[in-house]
């Protein structure tokens, strides 16, 4: 499969392509909508999702709710655009008004201007937005319930925000008992952390966290040790850090390894007839050798604090190149439980490529009985 996507965050809308569906998927499209909902909750979002109630119209590739096969076309259109129209309009607009040249430290700014050969930060903030991943979600929607249709479950919670942190192992079905509110599992450290974010606000500054994503229901044997480009961890990764202000990714325990023996590091493996081989721990994370080797899949992706802080940090005026405060967009005090929305819909997109990739196909009939033929 191919995602791509575009769009401007006060521009007409954020669109997603999604290439390489197979024909004969039946989507539950109130789901997509469910899922853009989710994006835009969490304690301690902003003004923006006051204005926008996203709603993913599909253009092309659906006829009755079954996939055709054909590039799948998603559409978010942004309500805010006609208050950005005279600022943001691609048939003219005045570009003079809204310059943002007080650039922010953490953000895109500076650097895409000096790339992008720009002298307004709002050429390159537009697309560096996290509004952008309201188009991934909505493409994310169809790959989870893509893999749904082979047996492949995913789920996500918030493990931390700030310094607040949830140190407990969980299962795979507890997760389902995760708040609305913030995401975490823990209502004690989540009233913890709903009073960190009143502080933060309350100072004009921002929080970030860490998400841990599960994959339950995969197969052994998906990804590949014989080149690094198919390790499936090395994939897996990259997708979790291409979404905005991750700045680590750790499979199964992680970084944790580095100070652990090896007798304590890995998963012993056993055998028992009628279950065949199976680990006690999961140390790895179900990713052995860059290959699936059939336990959960455990990622986590640590999200650093959003860079548009309310009280603004010393930086500099690209006009004139003098001292200045960072320029303040309308933005959240804590996003954490929106990346976790985010985070999975960009391991569903990219392990179901892995897996059709593998089990090859045009419509879903003969991947399902591809995917149940393997052991």
């Amino acid at each position: 499969m191919r995602l791509t996507t575009s769009g401007e965050s006060h521009g007409k809308g954020l669109f997603a392509i999604l290439e390489g569906v197979p024909a004969g998927l039946t989507l539950d499209l109130s789901r997509i909508d469910g899922a853009l909902a989710l994006r835009q909750g969490g304690y301690g979002r902003g003004g923006r999702q006051k204005i926008e109630k996203d709603h993913a119209e599909i253009m092309t590739g659906v006829r009755n709710c079954v996939t055709l096969g054909s590039p799948l076309t998603l559409a978010v259109f942004n309500r805010d655009f006609e208050n950005w129209k005279p600022y943001m309009a691609p048939e003219g607009c005045d570009v003079s008004a809204r310059r943002l040249t007080r650039v922010r430290p953490g953000h895109a700014d500076l650097t895409g201007m000096i790339k992008f050969d720009t002298d307004d930060a709002r050429n390159v903030l537009e697309r560096a937005s996290a509004r952008e991943t309201a188009a991934r979600v909505a493409a994310g929607a169809v790959c989870v319930q893509l893999l749904e249709a082979l047996g492949i479950r995913l789920r996500h919670y918030v493990r931390s925000v700030g310094s607040v942190a949830d140190g407990r192992e969980y299962s795979f079905e507890a997760l389902q008992n995760k708040s609305p509110v913030l995401g975490m599992v823990d209502a004690e450290k989540e009233q913890k952390a709903v009073e960190l974010i009143d502080w933060a606000r309350e100072e004009g500054d921002t929080l970030g966290g860490m998400v841990e994503l599960r994959v339950h229901g995969l197969k052994r044997g998906f990804g590949s040790c014989m080149t690094y480009r198919e390790k499936l961890d090395a994939r897996l990764a990259a997708a979790l850090m291409s979404v905005q202000a991750v700045k680590g990714v750790e499979v199964g325990a992680g970084f944790a390894l580095a100070s652990l023996p090896g007798c304590l590091a890995h998963d012993e493996i056993f055998y028992e007839e009628g279950r065949g081989y199976f680990r006690k721990s999961n140390r790895a994370g179900g990713i052995e050798g860059g290959m699936s080797n059939g336990e959960e899949l455990v990622l986590r992706a640590a999200m650093k604090p959003i860079p548009t802080l309310m009280k603004g940090l010393q930086t500099v005026d690209t006009d004139g190149n003098v001292a200045a405060r960072a320029s303040t967009e309308r933005s959240d005090v804590c996003a954490v439980t929106a990346c976790g929305v985010v985070l999975e819909s960009a391991l569903a997109f990219e392990l179901a490529c892995v897996v059709l990739e593998q089990l090859g196909g045009s419509n879903m009939k003969e991947i399902g009985r591809r995917y149940k033929e393997m052991k």
